[in-house]
């Protein structure tokens, strides 16, 4: 009985899935907000000048308009920069540069938990007035940045480690793009969630590349990934077998659309043997039952791979997104992460219950990309409905709450 039973897919355990990746992402808005509220006010704080800010400088006596079309320039620089500096990545992993990229990765890594987390520190060092001389201060931080980069790109530090070093990076680097001019912050987050849809879905698209070359090649993509589950290595051997099924099907599709010839050669079956903690299992793929839609890849920034069960159909196959482990566990890109915390950490500059309003809008949104996902089982980026959602709250909650005040304030004055 136990042996015919249907295997779960991902709608039947959705609300677990969203609680495993929505608690990190509210860890990290949540230090967002709690930095923002803390340090906002600190006069040593200014407006940073960086690639998102090098085309237009926002002054308070500028119009709207000109901060708008300033904000527009900057969004524009810095999605250009972002776009060039994938398709540079997709280019070193193509001519197999792969310990370089770990080695950009962890120096990156090493300078956003050294330095921006120790300036960061010394901010609230300042605040609060604690104790400390520069050696001691020096030791720690190098301790803690080395450390960090350890437990992001070595598997055997603990996962909650590793866990908890990926939300301080997403953290520190979301704080420091609160830090933008307001104009440029909101503009800038619309311009993301955009490129993002483009990279991801485009066939031309610089994840989508990215992605598809890790997988017909069964490599791995050096990159900042958090993962809601423990990576299990015992079933590592099933990785290269569904990479394998996925070229498969490719091929096959592509070379019935070259030739019709071929259509007899595609009535063969292929016999693959996965091996499981469980003991070894054998699939049958039906080559001539391929179709476009099982050959789509699983979603690069949100990724849930089902376990294959015994019994169970190639049709209900998930492929690896990312190609970043076989643990069956939803991924999310660090960057989902920033922008996230950067929404909430602006809204946190005006008033708490826009605070709120955007958490919901920015969970909302995340919900329904994972139903899309599970409905669906093709690529969807992460950013797009929560932001559409938050920045949508955000200007609706901050007009509500002006148009509150002002009746209120009518009221008063008339009695």
């Amino acid at each position: 009985m136990a042996q015919n039973q249907r295997p779960k897919s991902l709608l039947d355990s959705l609300g677990e899935e969203i609680i495993r990746i929505l608690t990190p992402v509210s860890i990290c808005m949540l230090l967002v907000v709690l930095l923002v509220s803390i340090l906002n006010s600190s006069s040593s704080l200014s407006v940073t000048s960086s690639i998102a800010t090098i085309a237009y400088s926002e002054t308070g006596s500028d119009s709207s308009w000109d901060k708008f079309i300033g904000a527009l320039l900057n969004s524009l620089v810095f999605v250009v920069v972002v776009t060039v500096a994938t398709f540079i990545l997709v280019l070193f992993f193509y001519l197999r540069c792969t310990k370089f990229l770990k080695i950009y990765m962890g120096f990156s890594s090493f300078v956003v938990l050294g330095f921006m987390g120790g300036e960061i520190a010394l901010f609230l060092i300042e605040e609060f007035s604690v104790p400390v001389d520069c050696i001691t201060f020096l030791v720690l931080l190098f301790n803690f940045a080395v450390i960090g980069v350890l437990a992001v790109f070595m598997s055997k530090m603990p996962i909650i480690v590793t866990q908890g070093y990926l939300v301080l990076i997403g953290m520190l680097v979301a704080y420091w793009f609160t830090l933008l001019p307001e104009w440029t912050t909101w503009v800038l987050l619309v311009a993301m969630a955009l490129y993002d849809l483009a990279a991801v879905l485009l066939p031309v698209g610089p994840l989508r590349l990215l992605v598809e070359l890790a997988m017909s090649r069964d490599e791995d993509i050096p990159a900042l990934v958090y993962e809601a589950r423990p990576v299990t290595h015992h079933d590592s051997a099933s990785r290269p077998v569904q990479r394998r099924i996925w070229r498969e099907r490719q091929n096959a599709r592509l070379d019935s659309e070259d030739s019709s010839s071929l259509n007899s050669d595609l009535n063969s079956t292929v016999s693959i043997v996965q091996s499981s903690h469980n003991g070894a299992r054998i699939a049958r793929v039906e080559e001539g039952q391929v179709s476009e839609r099982d050959a789509e890849l699983s979603a690069p920034l949100i990724d849930r791979r089902m376990d294959v069960q015994d019994g169970m159909s190639t049709e209900s196959l998930m492929l690896e997104g990312m190609g970043l482990g076989s643990s069956g566990a939803i991924k999310l890109g660090l960057g989902d992460f920033i922008f996230y915390s950067v929404l909430v950490g602006r809204a946190a500059m005006y008033d708490f219950m826009t605070v709120y309003a955007c958490y919901l809008a920015i969970v909302a949104g995340l919900g329904i990309t994972l139903v899309l996902l599970a409905l669906y089982q093709k690529a969807l980026p992460a950013l797009p409905v929560s932001i559409a959602l938050g920045v949508l709250f955000y200007f609706l909650t901050r007009f509500l709450l002006e148009v509150f005040i002002v009746q209120c304030s009518l009221n008063l004055l008339m009695f």
